[in-house]
């Protein structure tokens, strides 16, 4: 059987340049192989819920935003099949008989749910939904028999999740589903970009992000107020790299034919960094390289965001082509889990 791939995000927000490199560019690779029997990409409104119950709009609002960044960087409908999570009803049912399945100990120990809880301060409150949100996300893969999921590092504790639950089913009621890996970015800076802060990673809900759909101007004023070394007061003062904004950013987007269009007098990465450690290098020069960097990478996503801007219902229509396609897939998958379980009651009919 060949490969089916589910991947997603919250509808929180614009996408920044850390999905980009986090998951969105391999998910665009991923798409132009074409070793897949079927690729699914989920707008995860329901989820995003979990932690924004009282900003409904603000979920809402953002779902077909973040289908434009999805087209707009590449991803294409015509071979991915972009859905919206709340229109697939079937996964909350699958959710629910996979609660059955995980104790509420091992979802408090899961070190993503235990971070985001201390980040979103439900230390003392904590909404039953974002808890066992790791469960929902099992129900969503394993509802299209997915056993690829590209994500960002933090997210492997959920695939972990899957994978117990999927096992556990399969001990209970029978083989249904097959294992499922998380498929990671290719380098660690990708997997976890920090943010323009350099204090978190870059998160929509910090502030700390350059958005897929920032115009030029805005990418400048972002990477010239980007955290660097504060004790490089001086061009001549010897450089850090380590923890240095710029040179991270530099580290997930740069290649050798950047230098050679916007900073001929060096080679390569590598003979930047020396030149900034032993003194004699601005953060400034270092700055606008990066900014001709980011800006050439999110040209051609402006242009087409552009296009899609002005036509935006043909937009919506594919979320709802693709919620539907989705919807019969999960419907399919129920129906293998209700008969393994014994909860096919139509079949009493004939007995």
């Amino acid at each position: 059987m060949k490969n089916i791939i589910l991947t997603g995000d919250r509808p929180t927000g614009n996408l920044h340049i850390g999905h980009y490199v986090g998951s969105l560019k391999t998910r665009i690779e991923l798409q132009n192989q074409g070793d897949f029997e079927q690729y699914y990409v989920m707008i995860a409104d329901t989820q995003a819920l979990t932690d924004n119950a009282n900003n409904v709009d603000k979920v809402k609002n953002n779902i077909i935003q973040v289908a434009i960044d999805y087209i707009s960087a590449g991803i294409d409908p015509n071979k991915v099949c972009i859905f919206i999570q709340s229109m697939v009803p079937e996964l909350f049912e699958i959710t629910a008989y996979f609660m059955n399945l995980v104790s509420v100990s091992r979802l408090q120990r899961n070190p993503t749910i235990k971070d985001e809880i201390k980040q979103r301060g439900f230390d003392k409150s904590l909404p039953i939904g974002f808890l066992n949100y790791p469960v929902s996300q099992a129900a969503d893969i394993l509802a299209f028999n997915a056993n690829i999921v590209p994500v960002g590092e933090d997210q492997i504790p959920v695939i972990e999740v899957t994978r117990e639950v999927a096992h556990s089913f399969n001990n209970c009621y029978g083989q249904i589903f097959r294992e499922v890996k998380g498929l990671l970015p290719q380098t660690k800076i990708c997997a976890r970009l920090p943010g323009l802060d350099g204090k978190l990673k870059m998160s929509k809900s910090a502030g700390n992000s350059i958005y897929l759909c920032d115009d030029e101007k805005t990418v400048r004023e972002k990477i010239m107020s980007a955290y660097t070394d504060p004790g490089h007061i001086k061009v001549s003062d010897p450089g850090k790299i380590e923890g240095n904004i710029v040179f991270a950013y530099l580290d997930a987007f740069c290649r050798d034919e950047h230098f050679q269009k916007y900073l001929p007098e060096y080679q390569n990465l590598k003979q930047l960094k020396e030149h900034y450690k032993k003194g004699g290098l601005g953060d400034v020069k270092v700055k606008l390289f990066l900014n001709s960097i980011v800006n050439e990478l999110l040209s051609p996503i402006r242009e087409k965001r552009k296009q899609l801007e002005e036509n935006i219902d043909d937009v919506y229509q594919i979320l709802f082509d693709g919620s539907l396609k989705a919807r019969a897939a999960a419907q399919q998958t129920l129906a293998k889990m209700k008969d393994a379980m014994g909860l096919d009651y139509k079949k009493l009919q004939n007995k």
